[in-house]
């Protein structure tokens, strides 16, 4: 697994801000493209292609979450104005999350970038993180960059931290993306997508454009993701994550019963989320949301043309460069992945 690390390790010192990912797409388009694999850039998605190109479809999103410059010393959630919407109506869980959470990103170190070359542009420090409730927008106060224009991307500084079989960084989703990209390097021949904008609820159409593009369709588009729960004992037990179904749709695809043979076959600890979250709100006699994914948004959009399923790594600290999984969760979706696709 040290090909892997290296990868990962790599992958999260490039910038990738929701709506200014182009530095971090070529940065992996390079890496793929210096083992053979053929890289076509569209707009809002990157796509790789092995030797065997409709062998595998996989997909990740490459954008993490970060601030945009939107004036004088004003620095606001860059999912939220990739989204052109710069009110908060409160019913997404990453808005419910920054109205709770805005301390955690107090005296976290941040870097700016120019959103087309990638090159840097300085080092700052998160002073505060408040809801202004005349624009109803989280405004940040950014120590150290009052030279910036407004558009600028500024990025959390982030690197892998290793403790206890554990492993943190702003996962979410340059984890999958490592995982696809050490794919590659043992002998996937499939396809990859990589998408932008996900934090904003883009990427599914940059998605979708791609397929009605070439007239594709498939019912083994296969997203890889994280999936966020509240504590480490609630992740304990799990190594990958599983669905039925989304809020959107319900996933009818050959390769859910497929991972689901692997898991039991390789002793891998696994539940579908949907399944959990219905069990949790009937125990708590609450009601909520089933979770939304890419997948579900096509499905719905395609009326079932294309239809996939999900895997998921469980972590904990969703939307901060302090996510945590275990090393066992991230052996274990690379074993279902060489499964699938390469010891067939």
């Amino acid at each position: 697994m040290e090909l892997f690390y290296d990868i990962l390790k790599q992958l999260i010192r490039i910038p990738s801000v929701v709506g200014a990912e182009h530095p971090f797409f070529m940065f992996v388009k390079r890496e793929l493209e210096e083992i053979g694999v053929t890289v076509e850039y569209y707009d809002g998605v990157l796509v790789a292609k092995g030797n065997e190109p409709t062998s595998g479809y996989m997909s990740a999103h490459a954008d993490r979450h970060g601030l945009i410059c939107t004036g004088h010393n004003e620095f606001q959630y860059a999912a939220f104005i990739a989204k052109n919407r710069a009110d908060l109506t409160g019913n997404s869980k990453s808005e419910q999350l920054l109205h709770n959470f805005t301390s955690r990103f107090v005296d976290e170190k941040v870097q700016a970038y120019e959103p087309w070359s990638g090159s840097y542009l300085g080092l700052g420090v998160i002073k505060d993180a408040y809801l202004c409730t005349r624009r109803n927008n989280i405004i940040f106060k950014v120590e150290g960059f009052d030279y910036l224009f407004p558009g600028t991307p500024i990025a959390f500084m982030d690197r892998l931290d290793f403790q206890n079989d554990l492993i943190s960084a702003q996962l979410d989703n340059v984890l999958s993306i490592a995982i696809i990209i050490y794919m590659y390097q043992i002998g996937y021949k499939g396809t990859a997508f990589f998408t932008s904008s996900e934090e904003a609820g883009k990427s599914w159409r940059f998605l979708l454009e791609w397929f009605k593009r070439f007239d594709i369709s498939t019912n083994e588009l296969l997203v890889l993701d994280t999936s966020p729960y509240q504590t480490l004992e609630d992740i304990k037990n799990l190594d990958v994550i599983l669905r039925n179904r989304d809020a959107n749709a319900v996933f009818r695809s050959p390769l859910k019963n497929k991972m689901k043979k692997i898991a039991i076959e390789e002793n891998i600890k696994y539940h579908f989320k949907d399944a959990y979250l219905k069990n949790k709100m009937a125990q708590n006699g609450t009601t909520g949301s089933l979770g939304t994914t890419e997948l579900g948004r096509i499905i719905v959009a395609t009326k079932g043309a294309i239809q996939g399923a999900t895997l998921q790594i469980p972590t904990i600290g969703y939307h901060t460069v302090n996510e945590t999984t275990s090393v066992k969760a991230v052996q274990s979706m690379i074993t279902i992945l060489k499964k699938l696709y390469i010891e067939v």
